[in-house]
């Protein structure tokens, strides 16, 4: 006889992957690795990694567990990681090639790659405003983080890519917290993180009962 073996949750995996990935770059864009002597680059590792493979791998899991939006927002930025490694690392040539076309050339690339990464974003936000708190925030300051960083690149502001990195500090604590929320509970600890939903009442109702029959509309 065959025997199905119950998927664990891989929200936590690859909300944790995000945050810290994002949480060491947005300490950079903020100036405040390289007031601490931390060069630019330590987030390479972690790009390609942490923040990019193993988010992938959650992605990819989460297919399997028949989220797709978590599949296809875990891939999503775990494909952002790598591309954006691929960009800093020498041997891909991406960045010694924009430099020798100049500087300008260089701010609008980059500036693009991040407006582009900014719609996607509002669109995974405005898929998260019936899901929790967490996620509908998550979401939000993360598209500010990305506008604020195109526009900083865009324009070569630094000041402006700077508060794109404070936004994305704070965009890093939320990530942390719901992968929190989601590990930690009375089942395993004194406590519980509260992350409330945002879903109609109707739809918790079904949730928390799953003899509640709604009426069809023809």
């Amino acid at each position: 006889m065959a025997q199905f073996r119950k998927f664990g949750n891989p929200g936590p995996l690859g909300l944790s992957a995000f945050a810290l990935t994002t949480f060491v770059l947005s300490l950079h864009n903020g100036g405040i690795g390289q007031k601490l002597g931390s060069p630019p680059n330590v987030v390479v590792g972690l790009a390609f990694f942490y923040g990019g493979l193993c988010q992938l791998l959650a992605g990819m899991w989460e297919f399997a567990a028949g989220n797709t939006f978590g599949a296809t927002a875990f891939s999503s930025y775990g494909g952002f990681w790598m591309s954006y490694a691929a960009i800093l690392t020498p041997w891909f040539g991406v960045l010694d090639a924009l430099e020798a076309a100049g500087s300008t050339v260089t701010s609008h690339a980059l500036g693009i790659f991040l407006l582009g990464w900014a719609i996607m974003t509002f669109i995974f936000f405005l898929a998260t405003l019936r899901t929790n708190l967490g996620m509908c925030l998550l979401f939000a300051f993360l598209d500010i983080t990305f506008i604020l960083l195109c526009a900083g690149e865009w324009n070569s502001k630094p000041r402006v890519s700077q508060a794109g990195g404070y936004f994305g500090m704070f965009t890093a604590l939320i990530a942390w917290y719901i992968a929190a929320s989601d590990l930690i509970g009375h089942h395993n600890s004194f406590f519980a993180l509260p992350n409330p939903s945002l879903a109609p009442r109707s739809s918790q109702r079904a949730i928390n009962d799953p003899d509640h029959k709604t009426e069809e509309i023809d």
